[in-house]
């Protein structure tokens, strides 16, 4: 029935909205003045919304009741007005949830959607929210905001969705909060494939973008808007006041695939990558906060294209370099097709504060493809502090085609482009032009924004005692963060593990150290957010089955692939060699690991790869490990190589991975033939001061990119005439 008369000032209050946002497109925000009646019909499953909605008219409001509404198909269609929308909303915000296999469409006009939390499940379909019903059906003046999508990821982290996806014109995204996304496709994109789609002047305001953990190859977008087919049309996107808090799934935080786009008053927070203009052209990029706080590979802008505007925006402690630098201005390809480099034509980058940037690169990318250097441009009325006494421009071509004019630096930058710098080694640290927005200002109120933390704190102790199974039994119970504390004895353990939670393992003296056998192929398979760490205790693989591919530590992604960590230190392995290819730690295809680090540890007597991450063999630039650190540790009577580590083909869209190997020793490795270690397309390698006898110098193959290799201090034992290390160039290869 008809009830009370709301004005859509009150109605949109009390959708949670601070202020009202305007729908682009020729709307304003709705006045007290313009009131209408409201249908208030609450709802309570999904067969009663569906009649709500196929009745429903200008001004009614549908109430979904609390609750988890599973394997919901959720499909909001309909006619609203401008003064009057057909609104959907939550009985409660935040107590909803859309689980298992659910989704929301809209389609019609004036539609708004809030309220809603999607979570423990994955979209059945390629979207979880579509901005469209089907391709013939789209919204228009429509509006999505105050909803939640929390780590509502496909399980096999290999197959592509999409969180968010904008179709139409005059729509707004608004007040959201994504976060953590772990399988491929970007996490929000607005698409032009259809005329309808085209010049769509969509908002996408005051989001909460939280952490998109690295996914180990291209396809880990925040936001896209656009591709590279229809990168000549414009799609005039505002992508204003939104906060990107550790947005680092690839090397393109923001993917800005068509022209007209206008980024504004956004703050970037510890986000590995760049906002790209990667096709397109008439973008605008101001009053933005690109705060790297000292983390890895964090970079502000890379322009590509032509009539680019880089304006007041404020770079600070950025620590990224080439495709990840603070300002990175590319070379483009000579008469390019649609889906490489446009030339750099007519930029404009006026007004920026760049303090504590490790780099700002020009012609980067440069090489016998991408010869066309920038032409037309401008840098004037720049701030330059870099991280350190030289200057962070790097120049890889000809930039005669910028034009640089009073900007002041604090150190000198390279000769040909000083004259259009002021050298001011006092030029003030506290220069801001942007302010960005806060993390507060985002998102929902309701819903926690997760905090910077490691994933193996915050949980309680457990006390474990010597026992047959007792460490499985009290892993089986333990919660993320919890700490396994082994009494000093044998524990032997007949069962694997699914490990899908962070723990810590650690012997309670570390003098007497625990030992520990398994029966199975694997001891600890990780699966969804699974972790582990341990210190102090002796494991043997002699209890083990002969099973070819044994590992004590593997992955799954058998309830869900997320990114593993795992830590070792102090820590003792031997008699892993009752079969032919017995590894400690390895990866199976589509799984990831964030990062294995190892510290003061031994390893003797493994009969497979030690480390045995080369699962990713389809060259597709995937890879298993990000970052695979070895220190003061020693490896003896090892059948296989130390470390083999894979990533294949050419893509350009990731950082890793990084192995790096500090004091340590190497005795007797690989000893069935072939190298120490075998390390194919690591875009990062350090050996460092290490002692390596008996073993042939490891194998370094470069597929891609311009690695960053450290090899210094290292000691050959036995084998005066070969060097520590070989290296095999295929990037000039057919």
């Amino acid at each position: 029935m008809r009830t009370a008369l709301f004005s859509a000032t009150a109605m949109f209050l009390a959708l949670g909205a601070c202020e009202a946002i305007p729908i682009q497109g020729g709307n304003t925000p709705l006045s007290e003045a313009e009131s209408f009646k409201v249908e208030t019909g609450l709802v309570a499953d999904p067969g009663a919304f569906t009649e709500a909605i196929a009745s429903a008219e200008p001004g009614d409001t549908i109430v979904l009741a609390n609750g988890v509404w599973r394997d919901f198909d959720m499909l909001v269609e309909g006619e609203g007005t401008e003064a009057a929308p057909i609104t959907v909303r939550a009985q409660t915000h935040g107590e909803v949830i859309l689980s298992g296999q659910s989704s929301l469409r809209l389609a019609g006009r004036h539609l708004v959607v809030s309220g809603l939390v999607f979570r423990d499940g994955y979209t059945p379909r390629s979207e979880v929210i579509s901005f469209r019903k089907d391709s013939d059906n789209l919204a228009f003046n429509s509006r999505v905001t105050e909803t939640v999508i929390d780590n509502y990821s496909n399980p096999d982290r290999r197959q592509r969705d999409l969180w968010v996806v904008m179709y139409g014109k005059n729509n707004v995204f608004d007040r959201n909060h994504l976060e953590g996304k772990q399988n491929s496709g970007p996490t929000m994109a607005v698409r032009l494939n259809t005329e309808d789609s085209q010049d769509n002047n969509h908002l996408i305001a005051n989001n909460y973008f939280g952490p998109r953990p690295v996914f180990g190859s291209n396809g880990g977008e925040t936001l896209r808007i656009g591709t590279s087919h229809f990168s000549l049309t414009n799609s005039n996107t505002l992508v204003e006041n939104n906060y990107f808090d550790r947005c680092s799934g690839e090397v393109e935080i923001i993917s800005s695939k068509s022209g007209g786009n206008t980024f504004r008053g956004n703050t970037f927070f510890q986000s590995r990558g760049t906002l790209t203009l990667r096709h397109g052209n008439g973008a605008v990029i101001e009053g933005n906060v690109f705060d790297g706080d000292g983390a890895p590979y964090t970079g502000g802008v890379r322009v590509i294209n032509a009539r680019q505007t880089v304006r007041n925006n404020h770079f600070e402690d950025l620590t990224g370099e080439r495709f990840s630098g603070a300002l990175v201005v590319m070379n483009g390809v000579p008469n390019s097709p649609i889906n490489r480099y446009h030339q750099v034509d007519g930029a404009v980058i006026e007004n920026n504060v760049f303090k504590n940037v490790h780099r700002i690169e020009l012609g980067e990318g440069s090489d016998a493809e991408r010869t066309a250097v920038p032409i037309n441009s401008v840098f004037t009325r720049n701030i330059v502090i870099g991280a350190g006494e030289e200057t962070p421009f790097s120049l890889y071509d000809d930039m005669g085609g910028i034009e640089f004019s009073n900007n002041v630096a604090h150190t000198t930058p390279p000769q040909s482009i000083a004259d259009g710098f002021d050298i001011d080694p006092d030029v003030s640290a506290s220069a801001q032009i942007a302010r960005g927005v806060s993390r507060d200002d985002t998102g929902v109120s309701w819903y926690a924004k997760p905090e910077i933390a490691s994933p193996f704190e915050g949980g309680k102790r457990i006390d474990v005692q010597p026992g047959p199974d007792a460490l499985t039994t009290a892993l089986a119970s333990a919660s993320a963060g919890d700490t396994l504390v082994l009494a000093t004895g044998r524990y032997a353990e007949s069962k694997l593990v699914n490990l899908q939670v962070p723990v810590t393992l650690k012997a309670a003296d570390p003098a007497n150290p625990s030992e520990l056998t398994f029966e199975r192929p694997n001891f600890i398979l990780l699966s969804a957010d699974g972790g582990l760490r341990m210190s102090g205790i002796r494991v043997s693989g002699e209890a083990s089955p002969d099973s070819r591919g044994n590992s004590f530590i593997s992955t799954t992604s058998t309830g869900g692939s997320g990114n593993h960590s795992v830590e070792l230190t102090d820590m003792t392995f031997v008699d892993f060699d009752v079969n032919r290819d017995f590894s400690i730690v390895s990866a199976a295809k589509g799984t990831f690991y964030d990062k294995i680090e190892i510290r003061g540890s031994s390893f003797s007597d493994v009969s497979g790869a030690v480390f045995n991450l080369d699962a990713e063999t389809d060259d597709y630039g995937i890879y298993n490990a990000e970052y695979l650190i070895i220190e003061d540790s020693t490896f003896e009577r090892i059948g296989g190589p130390a470390a083999s580590v894979y990533r294949g083909g050419r893509d350009e869209s990731t950082f890793g991975p990084h192995v790096w190997v500090r004091g340590s020793s190497f005795d007797g490795v690989a000893t069935r033939g072939g190298p120490f270690m075998e390390l194919h397309g690591i875009q990062n390698l350090k050996l460092t001061g290490n002692r390596v006898a008996n073993a042939e110098p490891a194998r370094f193959t470069i597929t891609t990119g311009i690695p960053k290799t450290e090899v210094s201090g290292n000691t050959r034992v036995g084998a005066d005439a070969q060097p520590l290390l070989t290296t095999v160039d295929l990037r000039q290869r057919k």
